[in-house]
């Protein structure tokens, strides 16, 4: 199984790293407001996330739900591995942590549910 979720794990971010190319070529083109950008954000990540948890969903076949929610907190432990490296503390993380945390959560057991 664990091969399996680290598959889906870098699925959901390879379709992180494509969405957010494509939105810094708008930020870039289209001069978009840091709200639309951050709101740009949450859904890549709610869209990451869904994918692979609904990817992971079809292949495992069981408990679906479970396995979506196993992407969604792995997809967020390493959003927070990855901004602790770059910050280098816990007190430069946003009121935004236990939100983000949930959208992942939700929406990779979302898309097990789904599959």
């Amino acid at each position: 199984m664990g091969k399996i979720l680290l598959k889906f794990l870098i699925t959901a971010y390879a379709i992180t790293t494509v969405l957010l190319l494509i939105l810094a070529l708008f930020v870039y083109k289209c001069y978009l407001p840091d709200k639309v950008v951050n709101a740009c954000i949450i859904l890549i990540y709610i869209l990451s996330t869904f994918l692979a948890g609904f990817l992971s969903g079809k292949r495992i076949g069981s408990q679906k739900y479970l396995w979506g929610l196993c992407i969604g907190g792995l997809y967020f432990l390493v959003l927070v591995v990855v901004s602790l490296c770059i910050k280098g503390s816990f007190t430069d993380l946003t009121s935004n942590f236990l939100f983000t945390m949930f959208l992942c959560l939700a929406s990779g057991m979302l898309g097990g549910m789904i599959s």
